[in-house]
């Protein structure tokens, strides 16, 4: 490990991508953490965007008490944003204009709080500041809903979003079972992933045996087989009178094609997906002819902070505390990542990896994760999901019944450089 130094300069910390309901605990760790070495610490507005328009906050304008409630409070406090850097073949005046915002700032830490993009962009960041002489440490800070990061074991938001959707999965589901003479028999929660099922299978943790909902989950990593799906559903109402279905948004016919493919793409240039839940349900109802619901949490599911796991509070306080001591101690194009040393009792550790083995990367559920028909979790995805959702995380009620959520100043930094124009 690089020797410690004098912290000089200014530490920018960015959020990148869909937030969860632990991303701002990730800010508070960071904030907490650099302001104990002395260090003032400046957000992007709105993610990278914020950082090339040189539209920067002065975090140091907030107080201890706003941002201790970071740690309970949902959304992006700063803002995020889907915004892809190109290439540095492509576009590498967009690099070199945030090392000029940086510069003009004197910003020498930089972290990136966000996916695979993100890790991507802290690493290219490293480097074209190395090229261009600027000693810059970039690091990346983990985060995602999806679970898809390589090297970690777990990704601070998606223990939140497991919690959730588990719970979901049982409440709808009692609700179900209650109504199943005379009403609805088929109901269907679709769940966000869209190339990798960690938060359809968490789904699995609402109940166990063939007879317990979710009685079918929909995986991407599995091929959609309409005629096993409906036999399934068919044989399951008969059997048990009604049926949970959890499907991922991501599941995808024979020819590779999205079952919700709504036509258009994203800032990413990922696919939009319409809605799987509603394609599920009009071929139950043409196909069996059973009454339905469906549901689509959308982004409640990564917003439900009054939900949140403990466990996923804690880990994602800690990588921004780590992210701190390694950018200050002087190591560069890293991720603190979760290391778990045990199942039960669970007991998990930060450790930094490189960037490198990161970026790019999806890490997708194991085959052994799923049971041999495709439609359940086994023992060991138990495992690995049980401790993830474990504990809750409190929050401060107002006399009005709502939590009491934090908005901060976010106080603007002085403009020092031109108007950024973005190359077309």
């Amino acid at each position: 490990m690089p020797t410690r130094h004098a912290p000089s300069g200014r530490l920018l910390y960015a959020q990148s991508g869909g937030v969860t309901a632990v991303i701002n605990a990730t800010a508070a760790g960071v904030i907490e953490a650099a302001r104990a070495k002395g260090v003032k610490v400046y957000a992007a507005r709105n993610g990278i965007l914020g950082a090339l328009r040189e539209d920067l906050i002065d975090t140091s304008k907030e107080s201890k008490a706003a941002v201790a409630a970071l740690r309970h409070t949902p959304g992006g406090a700063f803002g995020s944003c889907r915004y892809k850097l190109k290439s540095l073949e492509a576009n590498r005046a967009e690099y070199e204009r945030l090392i000029e915002v940086f510069r003009a700032h004197d910003i020498r830490w930089f972290l990136y709080n966000g996916g695979n993009d993100s890790a991507d962009t802290a690493l290219k960041l490293s480097q074209i500041g190395k090229a261009m002489g600027y000693e810059l440490a970039c690091i990346g800070v983990p985060k995602t809903v999806d679970n898809d990061l390589a090297v970690t074991d777990c990704c601070p938001g998606f223990g939140s979003v497991a919690k959730y959707t588990a719970v979901s999965t049982l409440e709808a589901s009692l609700d179900v079972a209650s109504m199943a003479e005379t009403s609805t028999k088929v109901f269907i929660l679709e769940v966000m992933g869209r190339h990798a099922g960690w938060i359809a299978a968490a789904a699995g943790l609402a109940g166990a045996g063939a007879d317990a909902p979710p009685h079918l989950i929909l995986f991407p990593e599995n091929v959609f087989d309409e005629a096993a799906f409906l036999a399934k559903v068919k044989a399951t109402v008969e059997r048990v009178g009604w049926c949970t279905v959890v499907a991922s948004e991501g599941i995808r016919n024979a020819q590779g094609q999205f079952l919700a493919d709504a036509g258009t793409r994203d800032a990413f240039g990922h696919v939009q997906l319409g809605g799987v839940a509603p394609t599920l349900a009009a071929l139950v109802k043409q196909k069996l002819g059973y009454k339905y619901h469906w549901a689509l949490p959308d982004y409640l599911q990564r917003s439900a902070r009054h939900c949140a796991s403990k466990v996923d509070a804690e880990q994602a306080w800690a990588v921004g505390k780590a992210a701190v001591d390694y950018a200050l101690v002087g190591m560069n194009a890293v991720m603190p990542v979760i290391v778990r040393s045990s199942d039960a009792p669970y007991r998990w550790k930060i450790e930094p990896a490189p960037l490198a083995k990161i970026a790019n990367r999806e890490k997708k559920l194991p085959k052994g994760f799923m049971t041999r028909d495709g439609f359940g979790i086994t023992a060991a995805a138990r495992r690995y999901l049980a401790p993830l959702i474990a504990g809750e995380a409190p929050l401060p009620y107002g006399r009005d019944g709502l939590p009491n959520y934090v908005q901060l100043k976010n106080a603007a930094v002085a403009k020092k450089l031109a108007a950024w124009t973005p190359e077309r």
